[in-house]
């Protein structure tokens, strides 16, 4: 799947299904996205110099990455995504749905 950091997604299924956010970091081998705002996990953490209150960290969990869809920024929808070269041999993601460009994936070919 075309995803990068930055991106906005929304999230398919799960308990979170419907919303939308920006994607923090991403495990390409593992397979899983963190998301900005979705499935937020407490920690549970020591009295240290660090957090001298101690007690619940809430902090965003890894999800798979199957259950995300990335969000187009032209027609504001969750779709899949392709890529295609464009005439001057550089490759770039887009919309499936309206076919918009969502952002370049490689350069130009040099030759």
């Amino acid at each position: 799947m075309h995803i990068k950091s930055n991106d906005t997604v929304e999230v398919i299924s799960g308990d979170d299904g419907g919303k939308r956010g920006r994607v923090l970091k991403i495990d390409r081998k593992a397979g899983r996205i963190v998301v900005e705002g979705i499935n937020r996990v407490f920690k549970h953490v020591r009295k240290s110099q660090r957090n001298p209150q101690g007690g619940r960290l809430s902090k965003e969990a890894a999800i798979r990455l199957c259950k995300v869809a990335l969000v187009c920024t032209a027609c504001n929808a969750a779709t899949r995504t392709g890529a295609r070269r464009l005439p001057d041999g550089s490759k770039e993601r887009f919309c499936k749905k309206c076919g918009a460009g969502i952002g370049q994936i490689a350069p130009p070919k040099k030759g």
